[in-house]
Formats: C-alpha cells, sequence, structure tokens
C-alpha cells in the first residue's frame, strides 16, 4: 500500500503554514488564502548547483557606498520604456501579468526582436511551442532573425540555459508553468511558484541577467500564486483594458528603478502592438457639440498628465433604493460626494439614479477627480452643458471645501496645449503667472464652483 504524502495548508498572501485548514490565516488575518500543498522531504535544496547564487556580502558604511544612476537600455517600444522608468536595468526582474489573451506575450516578442538587434537575448516559452511562436512571429511580421528561444518548463534546464548561453535579456512565458524537481508539488503550486520565482530572481542578480516573468491571474485580476511573488521582484506590470476594445494600458504597481504608477498606452492592431502618441485623445468622446453631463478633467497617471473625460447621468429613480453605479471611478467615494453636493450645495438627489463613466476604459483613482464628477453630474441634473473649453480637477473634502492637486501646473500646461480654454480648479493651484490661452478660476468651495459655473453660463 503506497504511502500517502503529508500535507499542509500555506496561506498565499503571506507564506504562513498551518496544518489545519482555517477559514481565515492565522498569521496574516486573510480570509479563504489557505492552499493544501504537500510537505516537501528533508534536506537542503540549494547545496549543489545552487550553493554558489548567493555569496556573503561585506558590511559597509553607507556613506562609504557611491551611490550612481542605474544605466538603462531601451526595449525599442517608447511606451513599454516608460512604464519601466525609462527601459530595462541589467539584472532587473521585472513581473508582468494581465487577463489571458489581452497581449503580454504579443508585447514581450516585439520587445525582444527590437532588443534582439543589438543585445543578446533569450525567449523560453512554457505554454506554446516554438512553431506557435515562430508562426505569430510572421504574422507580425517581426523580424527576430536573432532572437534565441527555448520552449521548456524544467526550472534547472532553464537554469542551465541560461549559465551556458548568457543572454542579456531572458523572458520565462509563464512563471507559473515552471516546475523544479526539488519539489514534489504540481506545477502552479504555491510552493513551485515561490520557489521558481525565487531562484530566477537570485541568478539575475548574480549574472546581471534581465528577466521578465509573465504572471498568470485569477478571476478576481491579482496575480495568481504567493503575494511573495510581487515582493521579491523589482517591477509589477499589469495590463488593463477590455479584450473586446482594441486599446491596452500597461500600469506599473511597483518599480524600483522608476516611477510608480506610470501608466502606458497601446493600440491593438494587426501588426502587434502600437503606442499610443497622444493618449489624452483616447480618453476624450467626439462630440459635434457639447452635451449635458460631460466634463473633461487633468489625471496625473506617474509623470504623465491625462485629459479624461467624466460622464454622468442622473434620471428619476423607480425604485425605493435609488442606484448608483460607478464605471473607472470608486463607488464608495461617489456616495459621499452626492452627500457632500446636497449638505453643502443644496442639491439632492436621493430619488434620482446615478451612473458615472470614465471614458476610454481608464481606471481613476486619485481624488482630484472629484470635482469633475460633482460638476458633471449638476450638468446632468441641469439637462444644461458646461461651457465649451472647460477642463477641471480638484479634491473635495466633505466640509465643502476644495483641495489643491499635486503637479497642479503640468496639469494646466497640458490642458492649454491641448487647447482648453477654461480651468477650474483649487485656488491653491492658481498660478502666479498666467498660463497662455487659458483663463485660470480658482476655488475654495463646492457651492463657489457651481456659482462661478452659472456666471460661465
Amino acid at each position: 500500500m503506497a504511502k500517502k504524502e503529508k500535507t499542509n495548508y500555506t496561506c498565499t498572501e503571506c507564506g504562513g503554514v498551518v496544518n489545519k485548514w482555517a477559514g481565515q490565516c492565522p498569521s496574516c488575518g486573510q480570509w479563504n488564502t489557505l492552499v493544501e500543498t504537500v510537505v516537501e522531504s528533508g534536506g537542503n535544496r540549494f547545496s549543489g548547483q545552487y550553493q554558489g547564487l548567493a555569496q556573503t556580502a561585506p558590511v559597509l558604511s553607507l556613506a562609504d557606498i557611491e551611490a550612481i544612476d542605474v544605466p538603462r537600455f531601451g526595449t525599442g517600444i517608447d511606451e513599454f520604456d516608460r512604464v519601466l522608468g525609462g527601459g530595462l536595468v541589467a539584472g532587473g526582474v521585472v513581473l508582468i501579468g494581465g487577463d489571458p489573451g489581452i497581449g503580454k506575450s504579443t508585447l514581450l516578442l516585439q520587445a525582444l526582436a527590437n532588443m534582439s538587434k543589438l543585445k543578446k537575448v533569450l525567449y523560453v516559452s512554457g505554454e506554446e511551442s516554438g512553431a506557435q511562436i515562430a508562426l505569430r512571429a510572421k504574422r507580425l511580421a517581426i523580424d527576430a532573425g536573432e532572437l534565441q528561444l527555448q520552449a521548456e518548463i524544467q526550472l534547472e534546464k532553464i537554469l542551465n540555459t541560461l549559465a551556458e548561453h548568457k543572454p542579456q535579456v531572458a523572458v520565462i512565458d509563464s512563471i507559473q508553468t515552471i516546475y523544479s524537481d526539488a519539489l514534489t508539488s504540481a506545477p502552479g503550486s504555491v510552493a513551485q511558484v515561490r520557489e521558481c520565482a525565487a531562484q530566477l530572481t537570485r541568478v539575475a542578480k548574480q549574472s546581471g541577467i534581465t528577466i521578465i516573468m509573465v504572471g498568470h491571474v485569477t478571476k478576481e485580476g491579482a496575480l495568481a500564486g504567493p503575494r511573495v511573488l510581487e515582493h521579491i521582484v523589482d517591477t509589477v506590470l499589469y495590463f488593463e483594458g477590455d479584450t473586446h476594445s482594441s486599446f491596452r494600458l500597461v500600469r506599473a504597481f511597483k518599480n524600483r528603478f522608476g516611477a510608480v504608477n506610470e501608466l502606458g498606452v497601446f493600440a491593438m492592431t494587426e501588426k502587434g502592438l502600437k503606442g499610443v502618441s497622444n493618449p489624452s485623445a483616447l480618453f476624450l468622446s467626439q462630440h459635434d457639440s457639447q452635451v449635458p453631463g460631460s466634463c473633461v478633467m487633468v489625471t496625473q497617471e506617474g509623470t504623465r498628465p491625462l485629459l479624461v473625460e467624466i460622464q454622468a447621468l442622473v434620471d428619476t429613480s423607480h425604485v425605493p433604493n435609488a442606484r448608483r453605479l460607478s464605471v473607472g471611478l470608486e463607488q464608495n467615494r461617489l456616495a459621499m460626494l452626492l452627500a457632500v453636493l446636497h449638505r453643502h450645495a443644496s442639491i439632492a438627489v436621493f430619488d434620482q439614479d446615478v451612473f458615472i463613466n470614465a471614458v476610454g476604459g481608464v481606471k481613476i483613482t486619485e481624488p482630484a477627480a472629484d470635482l469633475a464628477v460633482l460638476l458633471a453630474i449638476h450638468s446632468s441634473m441641469r439637462n444644461k452643458p458646461l461651457p465649451r473649453g472647460l477642463v477641471v480637477f480638484g479634491e473635495v473634502g466633505l466640509a465643502g471645501e476644495i483641495r489643491p492637486a499635486p503637479r497642479g501646473q503640468e496639469r494646466l500646461r497640458e490642458a492649454a496645449k491641448l487647447g482648453f480654454s477654461i480651468a477650474l480648479i483649487p485656488k491653491s493651484n492658481a498660478p502666479k503667472q498666467k498660463v497662455e490661452g487659458l483663463n485660470v478660476i480658482g476655488v475654495e468651495r463646492i457651492d463657489e464652483a457651481l456659482n462661478r459655473l452659472r456666471e460661465l453660463d
């Protein structure tokens, strides 16, 4: 009779281990994160070929360490370089995730093909055969004659390939398909993903190879596997956007070598992903004339100011509890803003359905969108469009005050560059010197903002 393997339960968030399943992890307090894993046999997994990967570093004074800029090299795709903070870094580890079919492999194949003309690159595929990748490259008309390819899922063989060929950039597609012989669990399990990512990261830091790992996502949109996967890498990128749309957004959620929350905008074409040079035009609807419920705001995504159109629709509710729906903005914040509008501007919407949408599928997380949301709602209620050429930004507090937004001068310059003529902004963001072609109106409270709008009608 075969001996039954001993199992325990590992938390996908913190890596804590318990003997029995529980609804809540006792280590980090997260719910429904315990996954059954096989207990590995004893022995040192890091002996043998892994022994020399981590060398003992001497203790140094921080003042004696020279602070130098990290050299970068481009991928040949400007929008991808922007999200990375200016390009790839030697020895850096990048993790990129997204929904199936959104364009992760296509983007990386294009980037490797560009870099293969100047650098030695390697594409390790654990999901597709070499013939499938060659067919994709032919379909996209990619010149990949210098690109090296290996279809392999065993970690030890991949590490031997990296040691033998010594590429400058390597792509692992995907980390959930790789397994190590040192573990008995299946590929994609918590232990395998953590172990393979740790070994690849160790090799990258020791040899200076830049490694880009593709990660699967769960149905909730988070990266599959243990949360420690995001902690050990240097950069975490997420693909956003609808697979039915031709536009893709790549957002940086972690970057040790650049700005966090940077955004890259791409368009999916027959020849692959192409960077969008003027993304502000993507997020603005094309109307022949001004329409009620539409307000343009300037949002800051990393180092880039973007103009986004906020649309609101207010309609009489036919149910006891009026509906509140927000797409692209935080729904709880919408309820708070409606309460502020009632208390400090005497505009009640308790018997109205309120729908908010950010055009273009962009997700706005910063509170500087508050003023644009309230003005769009007010415009829809009055069934009267806002003045032509108006752009706004500003955070609205619970006391009805309008708080300043960071990098206000850059937002105003972007609006003026795209031809907007009126800016309704927090008074604290009002520029000391006049912005050419832009009439800047500074306000301190939401009722004052609404009164100034009526004067502009």
